[in-house]
């Protein structure tokens, strides 16, 4: 298959193993261009071992045939990958280089960094890019402060941005919300619905069903480390299987495309 024709993801077969057990096993799953999908599952479920087995920070056992595909390709170059795969964590922000600012930080992204060094030359041309992202996201004022000195929710946009700089086709963010109040949660998914015209996909990969953006269209259940369930978001997301899913009882409501557990 072409990549102008092949997924822009697939997992066919992927392990991965640690001290003998097995933490995530998946048969098969692909993700398309342009579709909005949110990954939701408890902690523990393997959640972010699949994220880091996207982005290549975790490595499945080998098989006959690669079980990670980019685009139909079997390996690639990783400066290009970032190329095609934005990511946005909790984890990136607590391990961001102490005193960058939020200019520095987004443009960062270029490199695959957490801050500018001095052998790396960003360009006007890149520096410009930043700026128009920083206005889009509404954090243009924040350009020259330290990330050490904001929110959680500012930091968090912040990191958006520094995904954004190469316009990848695909958006990942595991745990979106983590650490956030309810005022910084609505700004940031907000700015995700937002984003979510632009014709990239969005991937979410959370234990919070508030996070599951009217927009997305698709839900996958993940549970100690297997998919248990993944079709369309109102036959997926169901009281019986969350219910199931989280151990405890569950009334759901759907309101104007948002989901709500009682």
């Amino acid at each position: 298959m072409s990549p102008a024709h092949a997924p822009l993801l697939e997992l066919v077969d992927a392990r991965v193993v640690r001290n003998g057990r097995t933490i995530l096993a998946i048969e098969r799953l692909i993700l398309n261009a342009g579709e909005h999908v949110a990954i939701l599952g408890p902690n523990g479920s393997g959640k972010s071992t699949l994220v880091g087995m996207l982005t290549r920070d975790v490595r499945p056992l080998a098989t006959e045939n690669a079980p990670v595909r980019l685009l139909g390709q079997e390996r690639w170059d990783l400066f290009e990958a970032r190329k095609l795969l934005g990511v946005v964590s909790a984890d990136l922000q607590s391990h961001t280089i102490p005193g960058v600012t939020v200019h520095d930080l987004a443009l960062s992204g270029f490199f695959g960094s957490l801050g500018i060094f001095r052998s790396q030359q960003p360009t006007p041309e890149m520096s410009e890019r930043v700026d128009d992202l920083l206005e889009r996201l509404g954090i243009e004022q924040l350009a020259n402060r330290r990330v050490d000195t904001l929110s959680t929710g500012e930091a968090r946009r912040a990191l958006v941005a520094r995904a954004l700089v190469h316009d990848p086709p695909v958006l990942v963010l595991d745990e979106p919300s983590d650490g956030l109040d309810l005022s910084a949660a609505y700004l940031l998914r907000q700015t995700l619905r937002d984003l979510a015209g632009d014709g990239r996909s969005l991937v979410l990969v959370t234990h919070h069903i508030d996070d599951v953006l009217p927009e997305v269209e698709r839900v996958i259940l993940l549970d100690r480390g297997r998919v248990i369930a993944d079709g369309p978001k109102r036959d997926v997301l169901n009281a019986e299987a969350l219910a199931g899913l989280y151990g405890i009882p569950i009334r759901l409501e759907e309101r104007d495309g948002w989901f709500r557990i009682w």
